[in-house]
């Protein structure tokens, strides 16, 4: 297998790889744990707003001529006010944080390094637009959920590797559509900070 290829677009340069990535999330977001019955209309105005700031970073990994993971970041203050209810709540400023959306990478291509990769252009990404801390929000299952693998590892361990904490009392509510279900439904989702 060929080595990918690891871009940064800030901003309108992503404009050209919306509708890629579109299909990206939709195909990774499916499984576990987020169980995401995506479309791809909401996905493309979902990254629109990232291809339309000027701050945001969209990191995509390239192979075979296609993309096969991508990873967005964008200050915490452009975000959705799901996200920024809790810091507020706690009395911390979103303008000091910079969120990182996520990080989507087909099956074939993980545990190669690519994810790593992910966090240190966002983190430089940050660092370079004077941000103090990067963050980014996690869905929280049960263990005992039906549809939980078998072999499922958490990231957790990554995360930590990467010097990202659990942040205590920063817990956002999200809801969507879960894979078989008729409606959305809400989900914790609980944030990691980690200084710059």
């Amino acid at each position: 297998m060929t080595e990918a290829t690891i871009e940064t677009l800030a901003g309108t340069a992503a404009a050209p790889v919306v509708e890629d990535l579109a299909r990206l999330r939709v195909t990774v977001f499916r499984e576990w744990p987020y169980l995401y019955e995506g479309s791809l209309d909401y996905e493309r105005g979902y990254l629109a707003k990232y291809a339309g700031l000027e701050r945001s970073t969209i990191v995509i990994a390239r192979a075979g001529g296609g993309i096969v993971g991508a990873s967005t970041a964008l200050p915490m203050e452009s975000a959705e006010p799901e996200l920024q209810a809790p810091f507020l709540a706690a009395g911390l400023d979103p303008r000091e944080y910079y969120y990182y959306g996520e990080s989507v990478l087909l099956a074939a291509w993980r545990r190669r390094g690519i994810g790593v990769a992910f966090f240190a252009a966002r983190e430089a990404r940050a660092r370079a637009l004077g941000f103090k801390v990067g963050t980014f929000c996690a869905v929280v299952r049960p263990d005992n959920h039906p549809a939980r693998p078998a072999d499922y590892v958490p990231l957790d361990a990554f995360w930590t590797r990467r010097g990202y904490a659990k942040a205590p009392g920063l817990t956002a509510s999200f809801g969507w559509r879960d894979v078989g279900d008729a409606g959305p439904s809400q989900k914790p989702m609980v944030f990691w900070t980690k200084r710059l």
